[in-house]
Parts: C-alpha cells; structure tokens; sequence
C-alpha cells in the first residue's frame, strides 16, 4: 500500500471513530475535519437542532480557478449501529474491506473526496461541502445553502454527492414529505368508564390512508416507470406511546413518509391527507423534504460521469443532501461503496473501490477546472 493509499485508511479509520450519530453534536468530528483541511479556506456553520444539540457544517475551498469547478458534498452524520457483532467505531481491516460505523454511508466517502482535493494542482477550484443531519432532518444541508457566503460566491458548476452508488452516476432520486399526525384521549385504566382511547379518532384516519397507499401502487398517473418500484411509497407507522391493553390510550401518533420522484406532483397526496385529517378532527403536521433532484439522462454532466466511470446512469429511491443542494447547483450522486452495506450491521467499504474513488474524483475535479 503506498503512502497516499495509506493517508486515505488513516483518514477513514479516523473518522470512523468518531460517535456522530444523528441524535448526538458532531463538533469533535467536525473540529477534526477542520483540522485535516490545511491550505483550505474554511467556514464553519455551527447551529443547535431542534432538540437542542450542538451541531456544525463545514464549507471549504480551495484553488486559484475562480468561480465554478467542483464541490463534493458528504454528510458526518450516521444512523445509531443495531445489531452490530463488533465495536462499530472501531474501524477494521480484514481481506480487502474496511469495517466500521459509517463505513460506506458515508465516512469512506469523504475520506476518498478529501484526499482528492488535497492533492490537486493549486489551479483547480474546487469545494467540499460537510453537513450533519442527513440521516433524519437535513438540517446541515438547509444551513449550507441559507447561510454559506463561500458556496454563493464560488457558485460551482456540480455539486457531486458521494453517496455510495458502487461508483455508478445515479442522475435522481425520490424526495419525500412526512406527515405526522396526532390525536389526543384521556389515559386510564382501561376497566375505568372515564377513559377515552385515542385510537378511535385515528381510525377512521387511517382507514383513509390505507385506501391512499393502494390507490398509489394501482394508479398509473401516480408512477414512474424509471424506478424501482414505479410506484410512490406511503410508509405508515403508527405509535401508542408504550400503551398497554390494560391502559386507555392517552395519545396516537400516526408517522408517515411518502416517496416521489420529479415528474410526480405530490400536490394531490398532500391535499388528501390534509383533508381526511381535517374530516377526523385529527391534528397534522406536514414536513416536505427539498426538491426531488434529477438530471436528464443526456445530460452533458451525466454523459461526463457515464464515460469516466464506465457504466450507464440511473435513478434511485434513497434519499440525500442532493434534495437541499440542488436549488444551488446540479447534483449527482457518485460515490464508493454500496448502499445495500448501509445502514447494515457491519458494515464495511471495498479498499479497492476507496483508492478507484480519489483517482476518478481527481479526474473530475481537474475536467471542470477546464470547463470554462
């Protein structure tokens, strides 16, 4: 292994042992990020979520092209590890995989696009966006492109997203709105005659969602052939709160994700629901995602990505920062790894498909600087 394969491991390696779950402030990954960014202008967007917990995004820049040029995007965060038979911060190399929390989704990633920028030639512009929150509210990525002075001023021609794709273009992929809904009882024992159980109110609710799921998966108009599957997923979860069948429900909540591509106008689904919510006297919360990004599939950038890589584009149904990044920038996604070892106990990233990644993202870095 030489000395700049070996960089790239101890890169990895070192990320990896970082907690930044979702759930949990990623400042010390972010500090070590800084720290590794040496010759890069910085800035640091740091912020406190919803639950109150330190959060930061980084944006860096580099190169004397100007504007334009290349910005890789890669999220710090990563989902909690469940069901793991190894310490999952503790990074590991056995054969030719890289074993670790993050591994593929997505820490191996930005190990492969640092190394990339660092060692390209001081006349190629190029920018790496660092954002947390990914895996849940995609919070980092909405504070990069609300507040980021240095993303606005370098305005770069493609945001590259460096999701685990197999190294493989993937043009689109699905965004999704959440709906959350609620209703309210009063909690008892359930042998008591003043309890008034929740769920009755949702039921007549979800009876509404169910036909919605299955009117989504037999409508046509609601499809797009170019995924898999075509049709437009409606998630539904329904949770009483640690409720027993000894207690009265005091509270049901009702989560639901629904999945859509760009050529599908989600209008219709969010009225539908707005409305069987508003028939039931059920209180709704409505949470869109960002934009569904999506490149044609002869697109000048695709067909770029399609001959460095040697394999044709595709759409896919996972979701990332690209919904937020793409009101900026042209997105794609591209990246080591595979997404079927995401989110996956053990998770591990090919070593190969790691080295294959900093050679490609160089390339391409170096082909936009010339673009102009």
């Amino acid at each position: 292994m030489g000395e700049a394969s070996k960089d790239l491991l101890r890169l990895a390696r070192n990320l990896i042992a970082f907690d930044s779950r979702s759930a949990v402030s990623n400042r010390e990954i972010a500090d070590f990020l800084q720290s590794e960014l040496i010759g890069f202008e910085i800035e640091r967007l740091d912020f406190t979520d919803a639950a109150g917990v330190a959060k930061s995004s980084l944006v860096a820049r580099r190169g004397k092209g100007g504007q334009g040029g290349l910005a890789f995007s890669g999220h710090m965060d990563t989902v909690p590890p469940a069901g793991w038979n190894r310490d999952p911060f503790a990074a590991r190399v056995e054969g030719e995989r890289l074993y670790g929390l993050g591994s593929a989704d997505m820490k191996g990633p930005i190990a492969a696009f640092i190394t990339a920028a660092r060692d390209l030639p001081e006349d190629v512009p190029v920018m790496l966006l660092l954002s947390c929150d990914e895996e849940t509210t995609k919070a980092g990525a909405r504070h990069i492109v609300a507040e980021s002075h240095v993303l606005k001023a370098q305005n770069p021609d493609l945001i590259l997203v460096a999701e685990p794709t197999e190294l493989t273009c993937v043009r689109g992929h699905r965004v999704d709105i959440q709906f959350i809904a609620e209703t309210v009882g009063i909690q008892a024992h359930s042998s008591l005659p003043h309890g008034r159980n929740a769920n009755l109110d949702l039921i007549p609710f979800l009876a509404d969602m169910r036909a919605l799921h299955l009117k989504l998966r037999t409508e046509r108009a609601s499809q797009d052939v170019a995924y898999t599957p075509p049709w437009c997923d409606l998630s539904i979860v329904v949770n009483n709160h640690g409720a027993a069948p000894n207690i009265t429900v005091g509270k049901a909540t009702c989560h639901m994700k629904f999945r859509y591509s760009k050529a599908i106008d989600p209008a219709w689904v969010v009225e539908a629901v707005e409305r069987s919510a508003k028939a039931h006297g059920v209180t709704l919360e409505v949470r869109p995602e960002g934009h569904a990004p999506e490149l044609a599939a002869d697109h000048i950038y695709v067909r770029e990505l399609e001959k460095l890589s040697g394999k044709p584009a595709r759409v896919a149904g996972f979701g990332s920062d690209a919904s937020q990044f793409s009101a900026v920038a042209p997105c794609l996604l591209f990246g080591p790894g595979s997404m079927a070892q995401a989110h996956q106990p053990d998770e591990f990233i090919s070593l190969f498909a790691l080295q294959d990644s900093v050679s490609l993202y160089r390339q391409l870095a170096s082909r936009f600087a010339t673009r102009k």
